[in-house]
């Protein structure tokens, strides 16, 4: 008989573990930090695994002449070598639909680190040694290698994308004032702590599984489809998680999965493929770096009347995701301010270099890196605090509220965000004080600055917007809960078991999480675009909800109640005057024969898109958020450290505070090294010599603020129906480290007692805060001999 007791407490009484709106740890962090999370390169080896190695080319763009990899074959314990001809299907692991981007290169060599062949042997280290014996004979061909060079023969690897607001030709020219310039902003390598890896088992007939670290297992599932020219349904594809992501496993996945699979289903034998760091640096695409052309004009109080921008990127040798992520940089190149009368143009050049492709804020923060510099000219061109000047040119409410891509915002909380942190962070008094330390001191110098942040969130390609997951409850009252989403340390899984204990009203450590898998839930979008926990949430309570409605037609019928008379609590599921264990209802149902296995689904609602047009609403709602930085800078030797940060970020009604804080904290450090340390450098002979962590400076510990304050809005629910009211937190934080640049331009703007406005560009490396120092006492001084 079930467990029955009289309810004599109110239902709410006891709340559960677990609940929404909780701080909770991330349900694998004790094992993250012992060792016992299991990533791909940890699982067992299969009897007869072979370790795969690509061999890689040597020029930038050239074509093939020759190639013998006889010595390659005699090498000790090569089982197998690869090229084009051994591909049953399509040579082709090209994003989206343009197949622009071949497995292995045949005649044309394209960047340097361009795939040739892969090399499957016994051993890890025979396979390396042996891909390097290949004899590769190459015609050199002219390499264009980066945004100057690409502009003049004016080759565009994407179509590009113009938004167009009112008339910007003519507010330009009626405007008092206008200023022109042009910004340059680096890319940023995603430097995941897990390399790409894949491990592909083959199985009968035409099914091959395979294990592959990446944020988009379906488009995994197709492209290994594609290239061994089977079913996609012989293909399963399985994340239980990544070692970071960042936008890196995306699509670049595509090119490590493909291959094992293809050395698995031509060996009959396991394969695993894991670069080494320096070649998944090589092979792998980065950050789109960019160059802005800006024009504003504006009137004496600093108010913007008509901007025209062109968005120049360095792309790669193929399209990957540029489009997209150009026509994100021009969805967010207003970020908070409306400009009134708007042109904005992106131009994806093509280049003899690796693809770049999907990183945190997919463009957007290149987008707003050029708002902020606008903005800042404005500042300095009237002589105000460019806080004001930012104040002034906010969206407003009511009015002045519609985007260049004809959006009208209708969630604005900017205004008093800002003011709160404004308060809170004691700028005013402290931007006083600034100056009375740099007045008294003629070396170091102090910076100070605060930037705002306006993120759309959805995909801009529409079909993207969707969800799905599937509940199973044993009858032992335990629940099997997967979703399309991908655990890449986010967080993500924590939150949806979240939704789904507050759904059943279980503690959560009756909820199991399994790993994604493309046999379970169908068709899955990528994990990017700060989605993850919107789509697969609401897919998950929407399968939760639909097991409820059952459960409780159910208990009604079984012990005589009304239907509204059953409810579930955290003591159990009340049915009429008593309160039954959960899992004795499921055991119950299950005896009732009541299916226990739900599937759900979730689409946003309201977005649409003309690309064409440039019009729609690309996006359900904006996360909102700002950052205070201050610097102290040595004029002598271009250094710095970063001494205090103050953050105030909009989670909306937070699913879980303790996870969004740590995202915030960390796409903020994320985002002040993209602007500061890290550089991507390539040769005259393209190849890319920034290529490992002895070269490539990603921000360490002690390059943290000195002092970090970080808050997340209360009391401001997302007034659209997501997920119990909160707001994505993946991408709009890494913006927040553009207070940091603009701190560093402040500091720099003291040598010329801020009379001119510096023109950081980013990365703003010590070297390059040096050159910009010297360069802006040049300025000066010209100008006072002019005067």
């Amino acid at each position: 008989m079930p467990d029955r007791n009289p309810i004599d407490i109110p239902a709410a009484a006891r709340r559960i573990d677990g609940a929404v709106h909780d701080s909770r740890r991330h349900e694998s962090a004790h094992k993250h930090v012992s060792g016992e999370a299991l990533y791909i390169d940890d699982i067992a080896e299969p009897a007869g695994l072979l370790h795969v190695q690509l061999g890689l080319a040597s020029r930038a763009h050239a074509r093939v002449l020759s190639m013998d990899l006889a010595a390659v074959r005699a090498a000790p314990g090569v089982v197998a070598v690869l090229t084009t001809v051994d591909i049953p299907g399509v040579n082709d692991i090209g994003a989206g639909q343009r197949h622009d981007e071949p497995l292995f290169a045949t005649d044309l060599v394209q960047y340097h680190g361009h795939p040739l062949f892969a090399v499957a042997a016994e051993t890890r280290d025979q396979a390396r040694r042996a891909a390097q014996l290949a004899r590769v004979e190459y015609e050199a061909l002219p390499a264009v290698l980066d945004i100057a060079g690409a502009r003049d023969p004016g080759t565009l690897v994407t179509p590009p994308m113009t938004l167009r607001l009112g008339d910007a030709e003519a507010a330009l020219k009626a405007a008092p004032r206008t200023l022109s310039g042009r910004l340059t902003i680096g890319g940023q390598e995603h430097f995941y702590l897990e390399s790409q890896i894949a491990l592909a088992i083959p199985g009968e007939d035409e099914d091959v599984l395979v294990h592959v670290s990446t944020q988009h297992p379906s488009e995994v599932q197709h492209i290994v489809a594609h290239v061994l020219d089977i079913p996609a349904g012989a293909v399963t594809v399985e994340v239980r998680r990544m070692g970071g992501g960042f936008g890196g496993k995306e699509t670049q996945a595509n090119l490590f999965a493909a291959c094992a699979a293809l050395v698995a289903k031509k060996t009959g034998r396991a394969a695993k493929l894991r670069p080494d760091r320096d070649d998944d640096f090589r092979i792998t695409g980065k950050r789109h770096d960019f160059e802005v052309d800006y024009q504003v004009g504006f009137d004496d109080q600093g108010r913007i009347l008509g901007t025209d921008m062109l968005f120049a990127a360095r792309c790669g040798f193929a399209a990957d995701l540029s489009g997209p992520v150009t026509d994100r940089a021009l969805f967010h190149a207003d970020n908070c301010y409306f400009y009134g009368n708007a042109r904005m143009a992106s131009l994806p050049l093509k280049t003899n270099t690796v693809s770049n492709t999907a990183f945190r804020g997919f463009g957007g923060p290149q987008g707003m890196v050029a708002a902020e510099r606008v903005v800042e000219e404005v500042a300095f061109a009237t002589g105000q605090d460019p806080l004001d000047v930012r104040k002034l040119n906010f969206y407003g409410t009511t009015d002045r509220n519609v985007t260049p891509y004809h959006q009208t915002v209708e969630d604005n909380i900017i205004g008093p965000l800002v003011e709160e942190l404004e308060a809170w962070s004691d700028y005013r008094t402290r931007r006083q004080a600034i100056r009375a330390f740099n007045g008294a001191n003629p070396y170091l110098k102090k910076g100070l600055a605060l930037t705002p942040v306006k993120f759309g969130i959805s995909f801009t390609f529409t079909p993207y917007n969707q969800g799905g997951a599937l509940i199973h409850i044993y009858t032992d009252g335990s629940i099997h809960l997967n979703h399309g989403g991908t655990e890449m340390g986010q967080g993500l899984n924590t939150k949806v078991a979240q939704v789904v204990a507050d759904e059943f009203q279980v503690d959560i450590g009756r909820i199991r999480i399994t790993a994604t898998t493309t046999g379970k839930v169908p068709n899955t979008s990528a994990t990017a675009a700060s989605s993850g926990s919107d789509i697969n949430g609401k897919a998950a309570q929407n399968a939760a909800r639909a097991l409820k409605a059952r459960l409780v037609e159910f208990a009604a019928g079984h012990w005589g109640v009304d239907a509204s008379a059953v409810a579930f609590t955290a003591d159990g599921v009340a049915v009429g005057g008593q309160l039954v264990a959960f899992k004795d209802v499921v055991k119950a149902a299950y005896m009732g024969r009541i299916s226990l296995s739900a599937t759900g689904y979730y689409k946003t609602p309201k977005i649409h898109w003309d690309r064409a047009k440039g019009q729609g609403r690309p996006f359900l709602y904006y996360a909102y958020g700002a950052a205070v930085a201050e610097v102290t800078v040595d004029t002598l030797t271009g250094e710095y450290v970063v001494d205090r940060v103050d953050i105030l970020h909009d989670c909306g009604d937070s699913l879980n505070p303790a996870l969004d804080k740590g995202q915030v904290e960390g796409g903020f450090i994320q985002g002040m090294g993209w602007l500061t340390t890290e550089e991507l450098w390539w040769d005259a002979q393209g190849r890319l010599r920034t290529h490992a962590p002895s070269t490539y400076k990603i921000p360490a510990c002690g390059d943290r603020p000195r002092q970090f304050n970080v808050r997340l809005m209360r009391n401001s629910p997302n007034v659209e129906d997501t997920i119990h009211r909160s707001k994505a937190v993946g991408e709009p934080p890494l913006m927040l480290g553009i207070a940091v640049l603009h701190a560093l331009s402040d500091a720099v703007a003291s040598v010329a007692d801020h009379r001119l406005c510096p023109q950081l560009d980013a990365p703003a490396t010590p070297e390059r805060v040096l050159m910009t120092i010297d360069r802006l006492r040049a300025r000066a001084a010209g100008c006072e001999d002019g005067a």
